[in-house]
């Protein structure tokens, strides 16, 4: 047996390799280049570990350990990095800690998504980065036109077929030079209205409504985009022992420090995934948006709890980890949503 540890950077990786007993048996730097992690991975014994930092580019290099005959640990690097606890950071010390933490069973790895999921992951991904820049381009139209006290009271959706042609009439109304900047703006949006419709057609396409789509699905505020979010990025439900680590992987779950018996809940973690938080904020804000309609739904009750005490922003975390546990014992059971105010009656 040998450990392998690789400290990757945007164009070379550090390797090193030691025997179970601490022997350092070689260590390189690799360039980035067709086949060179594979060729130094051909000397190591079949089935040795590789651990692999989550940087930007580890899909790859995880494909090539493979490839290899070795098996990928996929590292959380800040936990790792406050694990090994050094002073000093160079590649090489980098690589060392990693294997140490490989010799004592203690290294920080998480779950690989296979090939394919990885894949097509990227589908609802580059959609949620399409639509963020769409809502930030028309909010920049809705702040340019108020500085011009110029509103439109009879249209609902500004950005809907009926308000852009009113929206169009209007810019001449405008600084010639304002108007021509809010129209180009506006041609970008019904660009990125064709391009997020062509990846909710292909995702329409791909995607089957399987049970685990179907159950999310019953979650309140949750469609086919939300669900079909939602499942990628989980996966594998198996891998959370509890609910309360899916909680804490979405990002809905606030930091604690507790000292000399005070406690305090400081903001949500900053490393987790960060679609999979999207998507349950989203489902939340749907809901708790048509909460007076659904008065003694559970997560009305609970953000109007929290949020006279705490404000919007925490309540609507708060109900994003509601949705977030949910979704566990739902997948877990395989059940639908069901109101926690229904087994009381309410």
């Amino acid at each position: 047996m040998q450990y392998t540890a690789f400290d990757v950077h945007k164009h070379y990786t550090w390797a090193r390799v030691e025997r179970p007993d601490g022997t350092l048996v070689r260590e390189k730097k690799i360039p980035h280049e067709p086949g060179a992690l594979r060729q130094f991975l051909a000397r190591c014994e079949p089935g040795s570990p590789v651990a692999v930092e989550t940087v930007g580019n580890w899909y790859w290099i995880v494909d090539e350990v493979e490839a290899a005959g070795c098996v990928p640990q996929l590292v959380h690097a800040h936990k790792a990095k406050l694990m090994v606890g050094r002073v000093n950071k160079t590649d090489r010390l980098d690589a060392r800690g990693l294997v140490q933490l490989q010799r004592a069973g203690t290294l920080p790895m998480v779950w690989i998504p296979p090939r394919e999921l990885r894949d097509v992951r990227e589908l609802p991904r580059a959609r949620m980065v399409l639509v963020h820049q769409r809502t930030r381009l028309k909010n920049r139209i809705h702040a340019t036109l108020s500085k011009y006290a110029i509103q439109f009271p009879e249209v609902a959706d500004l950005f809907g077929k009926r308000g852009r042609q009113k929206l169009q009439a209007r810019l001449s109304e405008l600084p010639p030079h304002t108007g021509f900047v809010v129209s180009r703006l506006l041609a970008l949006v019904e660009s990125l209205d064709r391009e997020i419709a062509a990846l909710e057609q292909r995702m329409g396409e791909l995607f089957e409504v399987d049970d685990a789509t179907r159950l999310l699905m019953t979650i309140p505020g949750v469609g086919f985009i939300l669900a079909t979010v939602m499942s990628t990025e989980i996966g594998d439900v198996t891998r959370f022992p509890r609910n309360e680590q899916l909680a804490a992987y979405a990002g809905t779950v606030p930091r604690v420090h507790e000292s000399g018996g005070h406690r305090h809940y400081g903001p949500v973690q900053t490393d987790v995934n960060q679609y999979l938080k999207w998507a349950f904020v989203e489902a939340a804000t749907v809901t708790c948006r048509h909460r007076r309609t659904h008065p003694q739904r559970h997560t009305t009750r609970l953000y109007e709890r929290i949020a006279h005490r705490r404000g919007h922003e925490k309540a609507i975390v708060a109900v994003a980890r509601h949705l977030a546990e949910a979704a566990y014992w739902m997948l877990t059971k395989g059940e639908p949503y069901r109101d926690p105010g229904s087994s009381r009656g309410t």
